[in-house]
Formats: structure tokens, sequence, C-alpha cells
């Protein structure tokens, strides 16, 4: 038989059409579609922060000097600001990450009535804004707070003795407040991933609980504190609301610098090199953030595996 006639024979079956190929986009439409996001988000956020670079490296005569910023980073004032924006940084960092520990671990692994609601109002919480915790604090703890004015009517005293809030301490509380539940985020979505029988298992051969935060839930989750301090660490060293709210003139940070620079001296060229080597240390940190939490979202996906 005629392998051409088997076509035409009753009862066999059409053979199906090729389908049509898909045609490539073009890769110019797609880069005339890219140049109209690139070309706003250029105008609205990189021309301001060119700006600030160029004034920080431009002399008088309109050349470029690196003058400015050995000038400021060898003043008092600007390794003042530094010291006290890195040490209040990293001792709210750390009362965040033990704090928000803790606190994860009871929510996730005690039960107790409303832990469902606690967790998802902790999202609620990510987004109110800095200065609303500092004027709670500032109602509780201020200098007519309500601490201080229980204790002038129970003692008689004409002032109480709670002022910490204008002082380092007060910052860091503040901050401590406001930033844990940013450690508490990654915290409880790295718990959820950990599986209970191993935890199960680990009772059952007589560990205490201590051993088996120790041994088990705190290996994994390392990726997700480190990743959380590091965001808190950053959000610290940026942080402006907060101690302009608490009142504490004496706290000079890198921001409260910029501030007085070029709000209050006009002196746009100090802010404008203080604003740059805050940026730098802030970019560099959050380098350090991307990498956790890719590493974080790596260990998620071979958990899942």
């Amino acid at each position: 038989m005629n392998t051409g006639d088997a076509a035409d024979l009753p009862g066999t079956p059409d053979r199906p059409a090729a389908p049509p190929q898909a045609r490539p986009p073009r890769r110019a439409t797609a880069l005339l579609w890219a140049v109209p996001p690139v070309l706003l988000l250029a105008a609205v956020f990189l021309y301001p922060l060119l700006l600030v670079a160029a004034e920080s490296v431009t002399d008088p005569a309109g050349g470029l000097t690196l003058a400015h910023h050995a000038e400021v980073l060898a003043s008092d004032r600007f390794r003042s600001a530094l010291g006290t924006t890195v040490s209040i940084a990293v001792t709210a960092t750390a009362g965040c990450l033990v704090l928000g520990f803790l606190l994860a671990l009871v929510v996730a692994f005690v039960p107790f009535p409303g832990s469902g609601a606690t967790a998802r109002s902790i999202e609620t919480y990510l987004s109110f804004p800095s200065f609303l915790i500092t004027l709670a604090l500032l109602f509780v703890y201020g200098t007519v707070g309500m601490a201080n004015g229980l204790w002038t009517d129970v003692t008689g005293a004409d002032q109480g003795p709670f002022r910490f809030l204008a002082t380092p301490w007060g910052v860091i509380l503040a901050e401590v407040t406001y930033f844990t539940p940013f450690v508490m985020r990654p915290l409880l979505a790295a718990f959820g991933q950990i599986d209970t029988a191993r935890l199960e298992v680990a009772s059952s051969l007589g560990a205490r609980p201590l051993r088996v935060v120790r041994s088990v839930i705190l290996p994994e989750a390392l990726p997700a504190l480190a990743a959380g301090g590091a965001l808190v660490l950053v959000l610290c060293l940026n942080e402006f609301a907060i101690v302009l709210f608490t009142g504490a003139k004496d706290v000079v940070t890198l921001p409260m610098l910029v501030y007085s620079s070029a709000i209050l001296r006009a002196d746009y060229t100090t802010a404008c090199v203080v604003a740059v080597v805050n940026a730098a240390l802030s970019v560099s940190l959050y380098l350090v953030y991307r990498a956790l939490t890719a590493r974080l979202g790596g260990g998620a996906d071979r958990a899942r595996a």
C-alpha cells in the first residue's frame, strides 16, 4: 500500500496541525516600555541623591574636591555623632534581638488564648509611625507623664524621678519598643518551618526546654535572627523621629546632625557630607541584610524540599 494513500482511508485520523510558534517579543519594544519608569525613577529618586553627592565634593570654584569630607570627618561633632549613632543602634538592636526572640518563642510555641491574633497584630504594628510610639512613651514616662504624676500625687514632691526619655537610654527604650516586631516577624516565619516532630523527639529523650531551644530552635532561627537584626540596625542608624520626639537635645546622631547642619545652621555642604556617609553605612548594612534574607529563603526552600 502506498503510504501517501493512508491519510485518505476512512477512519484514519487527521494529523494535528503543528501549533504556530510564538513570536519572541521584540527587544526594542521591551526597552521602549522600560524607558518611562527608568526616567521617572531617575528624576524622582536618583537626581536628588546625585545633587547631594555632588554638593559634598564641589568646591566654591565649581571643581571637585574631597576637602569637605576630610574636614567633616576630622571634626569632633561628626565623630561624636557617629559614636552616638553606632552605640545607640547597636544597643537597641541587641535589645530587639533578645526581646524579639523571647516574645516570638512565646507566641509560636506556648499555647495561650489569642496567640493567633497576637501574631497577626504584629503585622499591623509594623505600619505604625515611629513618632506615635515615642509619643505614647512620653504620655507614660515624660516629664508631665502618668508615672511622674502618680509619683507627685503619692509623695507630694514637686516633680517625679522619671526623666530618662531625654537621655540616650530613653532613645534606646523607644527604639526597642518600636523595632522589636521587625525582629519577631521573620522569626515567626522561621519558627513556622520547624518540624514539630523534632521538638517532640527531643522532649521525649529528656531534653529540658532550654536545651531544646538551644539545640533545635536556635540553629534553625539564626538566619532569620540575623536578617531581622541587620534590618533593625539599618533602621536604627537612620532613625530621626524617635530622637526628635523624645526631646533628647544632647543626643546628636547622624540624622540629627544632618538636620541641625542644614536647617538650623544653613550649612548644606556639611549636611550633604554627613548624609553621604550615613547613606554609605546604610547601603552597606542593607546589602548584608539582603544576603541574609536570601540565605533564609534558600534554607526555607530546602526545608520544604
